[in-house]
């Protein structure tokens, strides 16, 4: 019998091997972008290339701040892993293919219950023509998240006062 893993478990494992490169404090994420079959690029949650990474600094702005997690990502010095992802691969290459993302708890090791996306992560997975997102959120459980729906539902537009 054929005991294989599936695919989408398959390629969610190896982005789980890629945030072991992550240089975040509080949160490690890992992403791969696949395309038929075959892996395009990766990336990792860290500080851009020639910046000291907060573990090499033994501390985290945010959490210096106290600002919670999901918030102010503008303070961050990290790049995420989607970002890192996009950003090593080309456009025509990644049109139609598939964003795989796992993150875990910087700390304990966890693998995070609610890993998802970014507002600006998906701007910039929008803008790539990457079609699936693939979240891991538990050992054997993803969710699948079709871009459109993130294009279709923006979440940047708020209702106009008249209408709340």
């Amino acid at each position: 019998m054929d005991q294989r893993v599936n695919k989408d478990n398959y390629y969610l494992s190896i982005a789980d091997a890629v945030l072991n490169r992550s240089t975040c404090l509080r949160r490690k994420y890992g992403a791969i972008i696949v395309k038929n079959d075959e892996i395009l690029s990766t990336g990792y949650n860290g500080a851009p290339r020639g910046r000291v990474n907060c573990n090499a600094l033994g501390y985290c702005n945010r959490e210096q701040l106290r600002i919670p997690s999901g918030q102010r990502y503008e303070l961050c010095r990290s790049v995420h892993a989607e970002a890192n992802a996009i950003i090593s691969a080309s456009r025509r290459d990644m049109i139609g293919g598939t964003l795989y993302l796992v993150g875990r708890d910087a700390k304990t090791g966890e693998l995070l219950h609610d890993t998802t996306s970014c507002a600006m992560c998906r701007r910039l997975i929008i803008n790539s023509g990457i079609q699936y997102v693939v979240n891991r959120i538990g050992e054997n459980e993803l969710v699948v998240v079709d871009v459109q729906d993130w294009i279709r539902d923006d979440e940047s537009l708020q209702p106009k006062a008249a209408e709340v």
